[in-house]
C-alpha cells in the first residue's frame, strides 16, 4: 500500500510535472506568466490593457500560485524555440538593418 502525503502546494507539483518536460521548464513557465500577472495587476488603474489576466478564477493571490494553477488546468504551455531558426531570424534582422543604415 502506498501512502500519499498531503503537500503545502496547490496544485501538487506531481500534477505540474505531467505538462512539462523539466522542473526547469515547469519553474520557468511559472515564473515568466507570474511576472506578466503581477504587471497585470500593476497596470489595472492605466488603460493600456496590454497584458492578459489570469486565465483561471482562484482564491490565491499570489501572483505564481495563479500561474501554477494555470499550468495545471492546460490555460498555458510551454512552446519549443528552435534555436538555429532563431538565430537565423536575427542574423537576418541585423542584415536588414544594416542594409537600412548604409543606404
Amino acid at each position: 500500500m502506498t501512502w500519499q502525503h498531503e503537500t503545502m502546494m496547490n496544485p501538487p507539483i506531481e500534477e505540474l510535472l505531467t505538462r512539462a518536460d523539466s522542473k526547469f521548464r515547469l519553474v520557468t513557465l511559472g515564473a515568466k506568466r507570474a511576472r506578466q500577472i503581477n504587471s497585470y495587476f500593476g497596470q489595472l488603474g492605466d488603460t493600456s490593457g496590454s497584458l492578459v489576466p489570469p486565465q483561471v478564477t482562484s482564491v490565491a493571490r499570489k501572483p505564481l500560485s495563479i500561474a501554477f494553477e494555470e499550468i495545471a488546468a492546460d490555460k498555458i504551455e510551454a512552446v519549443q524555440i528552435d534555436p538555429e531558426a532563431d538565430a537565423a531570424e536575427a542574423q537576418a534582422a541585423l542584415d536588414a538593418a544594416a542594409l537600412d543604415a548604409g543606404a
